[in-house]
């Protein structure tokens, strides 16, 4: 049995939700996970990874500071008004490793989640969501006063 990106994904949101739990270590979640889609270093190869190019929707929103003062620690989250919101990432585009979280939504779920990223410079956050098996985007600047990634 092969492993797709779908399944690396799909068990990346679990171990996240166990790992923010405290019920398994963060070393023991990546050691269990398919990293391949978290390790693209350009924009179109994290878009790729994730089903193709996202269409602007007005239903979803990214929820990011318009100033970060840390870097390090950028609260940022996203929401989806989409009915049948299945999956949620969150890109972070100048960032050296662009997709930085992904998120399955269980059916009856509302479509909001919330976690804190490393930014190591003013970028674009998009956040691509999946609903009825079509990609959607939205995107917000946020700006870093001291870096996070390196800096």
């Amino acid at each position: 049995m092969k492993a797709t990106r779908r399944d690396a994904i799909k068990t990346t949101g679990a171990f996240a939700t166990l790992v923010s739990l405290g019920i398994v270590t963060q070393s023991q979640a990546q050691a269990a996970v398919d990293q391949a889609a978290f390790q693209v270093k350009t924009l179109d190869d994290a878009l790729k990874a994730i089903g193709g190019t996202a269409a602007n929707s007005d239903q979803v929103s990214v929820v990011s500071p318009d100033i970060a003062e840390n870097g390090a620690v950028v609260p940022v989250g996203a929401t989806s008004k989409l009915p049948n919101t299945t999956e949620i990432y969150l890109i972070v585009e100048k960032n050296p490793t662009p997709l930085a979280a992904g998120f399955v939504i269980p059916a009856g779920t509302a479509a909001d989640v919330q976690t804190r990223l490393k930014m190591g410079q003013s970028t674009n956050v998009i956040a691509v969501v999946k609903a009825d098996g079509k990609l959607f985007s939205a995107t917000k600047e946020t700006k870093v006063t001291l870096g996070g990634c390196g800096g």
